[in-house]
């Protein structure tokens, strides 16, 4: 393509196979998520999403809809049980140390 032509528009609104979307910024820093997006994230409204940085000035929309009970398994028991006065007293001397 010449340096002085410009691609047609809808040649610039896809990425790879799939055409983008795309949403407004309001002047509350809102946006509404396009339906096509919401249906592919199986969201609604009242859901949450993430956005997580995937590098400077990218981001990718993350569907926050999993239970918390989800989690389960995700973390091991710890090793050695600790008791209340023992979290008590690291956390007495961490703050001690931080003064």
């Amino acid at each position: 393509m010449d340096e002085g032509l410009q691609p047609p528009y809808s040649m610039v609104r896809r990425y790879g196979l799939h055409a983008m979307s795309t949403a407004t910024v309001t002047s509350k820093g809102q946006i509404t998520i396009p339906a096509e997006v919401r249906q592919a994230l199986q969201v609604k409204a009242g859901d949450r999403v993430e956005f997580v940085q995937i590098e400077p000035g990218r981001f990718e929309l993350v569907a926050a809809t999993r239970p918390v009970t989800d989690l389960k398994g995700l973390f091991s028991r710890p090793s050695k049980a600790v008791s209340i006065d023992d979290m008590n007293k690291a956390i007495a001397a961490r703050g001690a140390s931080a003064r």
